[in-house]
């Protein structure tokens, strides 16, 4: 395709100025951590002409990249049909409400089809054990890509979800976040020391205009509000803090970027953050969804469920001392 095609393709932007932690890195890789795509896409979106640096287009997936550079790709949207039950994909379910299920999510799985990903969903997942979940969106409750889902956890956060399988459920459970009555808590390891034992962060989050597939705090952006409590410190092999987060709202990367406006990003987060830590998987970081709780749709009864850290994650926090 000729340089043109860049700017004639309908897809989302990636727009960003490549960090440090990208120094050296193949485009074709640093392109798929950024953006959740698998290699052999960001290779078809590189064929197709749909990569810029520096305002070049890229031609060669092995081109290393340079901090400082202007990296833009243009995203492949993704199809609009129904998701296709895939009873391959490994669903953990913590608790079968009837009318909605539990699931703690596995670091790196995708909740639902996008841009990053279409294939090999949790809900291609939870679709092929829940059948009924496909009537949410031919009744127009939900999308078709996105049948029963309350709330999104990031590819790289790990922990509990609640997702809706019938119409009753989704509607009960997405007036009570709407309502602010589910609570969900999340334990967040993040860049350097926390002074504050507790705090609050309360800054409007919005999409950002010069990054369109990050979120960042602006003063038009939409209401949003992060407490959090101190566990624990660690001084090595680098200074962090263990967090206890809990959500007030629910806007997209709200933690990340709340954590990274007062200055201690989450670990690992290359996105919002500084530094990688080589001990955990490229895309993914310390941010885990430990409790949630809401009432049940039918009988009204406080449901209250925990998932503990995953293994990649203990190692990080050894020989700190928390509940």
């Amino acid at each position: 395709m000729s340089e043109s095609a860049f700017d004639a393709f309908d897809g989302d932007v990636l727009s960003l100025d490549v960090p440090a932690a990208l120094e050296s890195m193949r485009v074709d890789r640093a392109l798929s951590m950024l953006t959740g795509l698998s290699r052999s896409e960001v290779n078809v979106v590189i064929d197709r002409g749909l990569v810029r640096v520096d305002g070049r287009v890229v031609t060669k997936a092995s081109m290393t990249l340079m901090e400082g550079q202007r990296l833009e790709a243009r995203l492949p949207q993704p199809d609009d049909g129904e998701v296709a039950p895939d009873p391959t994909v490994r669903v953990d379910v913590v608790h079968d409400g009837g009318d909605y299920v539990v699931v703690n999510k596995a670091p790196g799985q995708v909740v639902h089809p996008g841009a990053g990903q279409r294939d090999h969903t949790l809900v291609a997942g939870l679709v092929a054990r829940y059948p009924r979940m496909g009537e949410l969106s031919r009744e127009g409750l939900c999308e078709p890509q996105r049948p029963g889902i309350v709330h999104r956890l990031d590819k790289g956060t790990s922990g509990l979800l609640v997702v809706a399988t019938t119409p009753e459920g989704f509607i009960n459970l997405t007036s009570q976040l709407r309502e602010r009555t589910m609570e969900r808590t999340y334990l967040g390891l993040v860049e350097g020391h926390v002074d504050e034992e507790r705090g609050v962060v309360d800054a409007p989050i919005g999409r950002s205009s010069r990054t369109p597939t990050m979120m960042t705090v602006r003063s038009d952006g939409r209401p949003a509000r992060t407490s959090y409590r101190v566990l624990g410190r660690l001084d090595k092999p680098q200074r962090v803090t263990l967090l206890e987060l809990k959500l007030d709202t629910g806007r997209t990367h709200q933690i990340r970027v709340h954590v990274a406006t007062i200055g201690h990003p989450v670990v690992n987060d290359l996105r919002y953050g500084h530094r990688r830590d080589r001990r955990l998987a490229d895309e993914r970081f310390f941010l885990h969804s430990s409790t949630l709780a809401f009432d049940d749709p039918r009988s009204g009864q406080r449901v209250t469920t925990h998932a503990d850290l995953p293994e990649d994650l203990v190692p990080l926090v050894e020989g700190l001392a928390f509940r």
